[in-house]
């Protein structure tokens, strides 16, 4: 039997919009230790970066906290964003008809975040695609992370697959670099969380969103 074809996803920005969220988790974070809160316009693009450099953003700089500060700060947000996970996040446009496309091609699917595992897996069940997935690899899954590429390679070798028959689909420069370094082709989501153009981020096709990309999908297989 051929191996089968491997799709790995980020999963915010990616799969999920999940920035009204992470903002608000950042803002009530920011109001307890008595810091000015910021819009969803100031932080979208710092979202990528996670908890701490959310909250180190500082009008366009960074602005980093005393070590012991930033650490209950980070337990704030993740015991309160755990708590709210699912509030204003919506799934990216086309996902789920993307995600059902693949399963009846028998195509492979996995999560390669950033964000913790255990967080990652209840956002998924939550918005109702977890079921998709064969498996679901967060930033503390592994001893690394995007955008080591071995997250993606340990990833695809857990799913008995292939690099050469995997593709990878972000919106950062985060994926995109692990892509670059696994040797696999990088799927690029244009409005994405990161304060990078699209033509500056490494890619092979470049997409809105999820309606249509079975046809770039199709020239892999």
């Amino acid at each position: 039997m051929s191996q089968k074809f491997t799709v790995l996803f980020d999963l915010d920005g990616t799969l999920v919009d999940t920035a009204p969220d992470l903002i608000r988790a950042h803002n009530h974070v920011m109001k307890k230790f008595g810091y000015p809160s910021k819009s969803i316009d100031e932080l979208r693009n710092a979202v990528g970066s996670g908890a701490k450099a959310m909250m180190a953003k500082d009008n366009g700089k960074w602005k980093w906290f005393d070590e012991k500060i930033q650490n209950e700060m980070t337990d704030e947000f993740i015991s309160f964003y755990g708590k709210n996970i699912l509030y204003e996040s919506t799934l990216i446009n086309g996902v789920k008809e993307f995600l059902e496309w693949c399963k009846n091609q028998d195509i492979s699917m996995a999560v390669c975040t950033n964000k913790t595992e255990f967080l990652a897996i209840d956002l998924l069940k939550k918005i109702g695609i977890y079921d998709f997935f064969e498996y679901v690899s967060g930033y503390n899954t592994f001893e690394y992370c995007k955008p080591d590429p071995g997250h993606l390679l340990k990833t695809i070798d857990i799913l008995d697959g292939d690099k050469s028959k995997s593709i990878m689909v972000g919106d950062s420069e985060t994926d995109a670099n692990a892509a670059k370094a696994a040797e696999i082709p990088m799927i690029l989501l244009k409005y994405g969380y990161t304060e990078k153009k699209s033509k500056e981020i490494y890619h092979n096709h470049l997409i809105k969103d999820f309606t249509g990309i079975e046809k770039i999908i199709k020239k892999y297989l």
